[in-house]
Parts: C-alpha cells; structure tokens; sequence
C-alpha cells in the first residue's frame, strides 16, 4: 500500500453527516488532513513510518484534549485494514474487556484483525490494564490507549513495556487558525470577528482544537452574524474562556511547581512570576507554593543571602494572616526576592556530604575533649580534658579538633563567591590558617 493511499480520505460510512456539531463534522477524513501533529504524521513522523512498513504497533497516545487522539486511532485503523472498536475506560469494567476481546479473536480467526481505542485508558486500574497484556502479547487486538495523564505515572509497567508512547502537542496558534479557516469553508459564513479578536479567540481555547470550533459554531450561530464585526471586548462578554489545564494532583502541578523553581534558580524573575500566575490560576494552593519557596530559600540561595529564608517565612505567615487574595501579593514579592537574590546550593551539597560521611563513619564517638563530664567517674575517665574554651583566646578561635579520632578533617561546606557567602569564605579561610599554625 502506498503512502498515498494510507493518508487517503476514510471510508464514506464513517463520515461525518450535516446536522452534527461543527467539530465533528469537521473530524479529518485523512490522516493528512490532521493539523498540528506534523512530528507523528509528517513525511518524518513515527505513524508515517509504521503505516509505510505495515507494522502498527500498540500505542499510547498522550496528550492534552482536543487534539486529535480519537481521531488518529479512527484513521489508523482504516490505513491498516483493522477493525475499529472502541471503549471509554470511563464506562467500561472487565466484562465489556471480555466481550471486546471475544469478538476480536473471532475476527483473527476469520482473517481480520481489530483495532482497539480505549479512551481515558489510565482510568482503568491495574488489575484491569493487566487484562490487556495477553491479548496484546498474543496480536488479538492493537491496542490503542489514549490518555491526557502522564504515562509513567498513571499506567502500569507491564502495560507501558508493550506499547510505544507518541506524545501529540497542544495545538500552535497557527494549527489554530487552519481549524477556524476549515469552519469557515465548511459552514460558507465568515467569523464575524476583528483580526484582533479572531486572535483572542484563538488564546480562549487554550490550544484544545475541540473547544475553539464549539466556540465558532457559537458565533456562527449569532443573528446577522454575516454583518457583525466583534471586536475583543464584544468576545470576551459572549464567550468563556475554555480554563487552563490544571490538576492540583496530577502531573501539571508538578511541571508547573518545577517551572517556578527552575526559573527562580535561573534568576529569571518575569518567567518566575509567570508560572506563580498559572498556579494561582489553576487554583493551586497557596501554602504548597510557600512550602516550596521556603525549601527554595535554602537549597538554592543558602548563606549567600541570609535574608532568603527570612523572606520566604515571612510570606507564608502573611498570606496565613491575609488569605488571599490578598495574600497572594506577599508570596509573589517572596518569589521576586528570591529570583533576585544570588545563589549558592553550598549548604545544600554540604548537608548531603556531611550525610554520606555520617553513614559511612558509623558510630564513632566524638573526641574527648569535646565531651561534657558531670560525674567524676567521668572526669577520671579524661571526658573533656584538654578543651579550650575559645572565648579565652585572642582571636576567639581555638582550632581544637571537634571530628572523631582517626576520621580526619572532611570540607563539607564550601561557599560561593557570590553575595554574603564571599565573606564567610574569608571567615573560614583565616581559620583554616590559624588551625594551621596551631598545629
């Protein structure tokens, strides 16, 4: 089969009809016709390949809605003469699993092998996932899982080690506006919309290709919508805005939590507050950010500006004071403060050091000068013999010895040449040549 043939329209049955919704009724009839997934359907793309050599494997499809997931199993089971079923994880437990594997081993037999899209395929648990595994391993079906959660975390080993995981993208502004020129083409109307606002209706849906044709079909729909000219204020009083993704417990309030951090650490205060914005959008707790400030303070900023850690508790004791959203505005001076303040993981490295050499050393007594003796036994025993009390020395340093006997001197903590840390590199340096001559 050529490659032609295999991005050729559909068969006719499985097309949309009139009277459906504007989205469905645009559905891409090729797999060519599928905007905004160029990397996986291009001349390049990984399913380009696979349909080119024959060979469909088992997919997971991950992804955000609205960008052609569904649509990509329908058309690939067609490019590959496979029989198209398919579930929702959502509705369906292990008795429909069995009547759909059932049906597709009659099929085998018969000389047809089935395509099955599972929809929402991470809402099953693992005990059903595993279901999928000898049918999978044995070819009765393809399995074609779709999943807007990542992988790793909401699907089983067993399961991910027998698939190959494609990542489609949000769609782009310009994939955007292919879909709203195919709207046009398809209804013979235009939107009645501003360059400015047709922009704006583009940013409303969020890169979610389903959700921006609902949104046109909703302007179509408008009286004299033929004459209308709606500028961007006009759209914002009809139309909602699709919400931004965000799942409090799932992996975009990881990814988010990990863009503030890493553009706090690369001292990128705009990008910094960007990503707090998005969080306080996605309706994020305020206090998990103010946890992660306060770690922040510590193991990317340290002594190199002690004032850190005393901003970032300050602003959680504020936003507790103030709730929000007031209390919104001290955390986000706590994140300009930080993104600001020069850095040093010093402290950081130094605790994990110090935690290796702990592990490694056992339970090795400190030396005995060092060791109070409130009995006399213990005094008779040499506890604290030989101790210099430092206060008494001119320098107010007395380079005794503080590790255990025979562990020798490790350097734990070495500071940065950047803000405060520069002058407790000096502190140290002269100590280290008073323990020097005094040895």
């Amino acid at each position: 089969m050529s490659e032609d043939d295999l991005f050729a329209p559909a068969a006719a049955e499985s097309l949309p009809t009139q009277g459906q919704p504007l989205a469905e009724r645009l559905r891409p009839r090729a797999l060519a016709d599928i905007a905004g997934q160029e990397h996986l359907l291009g001349p390049q793309g990984s399913l380009t390949g696979m349909l080119a050599r024959g060979s469909l494997a088992s997919l997971i499809l991950w992804g955000p809605p609205g960008v052609g997931k569904t649509t990509i199993a329908r058309l690939l089971a067609a490019g590959a003469n496979l029989h198209f079923t398919q579930i929702s994880a959502v509705f369906s437990g292990v008795a429909d699993l069995k009547r759909v594997f059932d049906d597709a081993l009659k099929l085998k037999k018969a000389g047809r092998a089935t395509l099955l899209f599972v929809d929402e395929i991470h809402r099953f648990n693992r005990a059903q996932q595993d279901a999928f595994l000898p049918v999978v391993e044995a070819g009765t079906i393809v399995l074609v899982g779709a999943t807007t959660e990542n992988p790793s975390f909401a699907l089983n080993g067993a399961l991910l080690s027998r698939c190959q995981v494609l990542v489609l993208r949000r769609l782009d502004d310009e994939a955007m506006e292919l879909l709203l020129q195919r709207a046009e083409a398809e209804t013979g109307l235009r939107l009645p919309l501003t360059p400015q606002a047709r922009a704006m209706l583009r940013a409303m849906a969020d890169g979610d290709g389903r959700a921006l044709l609902n949104m046109a079909e909703q302007l179509f729909s408008l009286p004299s919508a033929g004459t209308l000219n709606l500028n961007e204020e006009d759209l914002s009083r009809l139309l909602s805005r699709r919400a931004a993704l965000y799942d409090r417990d799932r992996e975009e309030h990881y990814n988010l939590i990990s863009a503030l951090h890493k553009s706090m650490r690369g001292s990128d205060a705009d990008a910094a507050l960007y990503w707090l914005a998005r969080m306080f959008a996605g309706g994020e707790d305020p206090r998990f950010i103010a946890r992660r400030l306060t770690r922040f303070a510590s193991e990317d900023i340290g002594l190199a500006d002690p004032q850190a850690l005393v901003q970032a508790l300050a602003a959680w004791d504020a936003y507790e004071r103030l709730g929000s959203p007031e209390g919104e505005l001290c955390i986000a001076q706590a994140v300009l403060y930080l993104a600001t303040a020069p850095k040093s993981n010093a402290a950081y490295k130094a605790l994990g050091a110090a935690n290796r050499a702990a592990k490694e050393t056992g339970s090795l007594m400190p030396p005995q000068n060092i060791l109070n003796a409130p009995t006399k036994l213990m005094k008779n025993l040499g506890y604290g013999e030989g101790y210099t009390y430092d206060h008494d020395t001119d320098e107010g340093f007395s380079g005794d010895n503080y590790f255990p006997e025979g562990m020798g001197r490790p350097d734990f903590y070495r500071p940065v040449q950047r803000g405060f840390e520069r002058d407790i590199a000096k502190r140290l340096a002269y100590w280290a040549k008073l323990r020097e001559e005094g040895a």
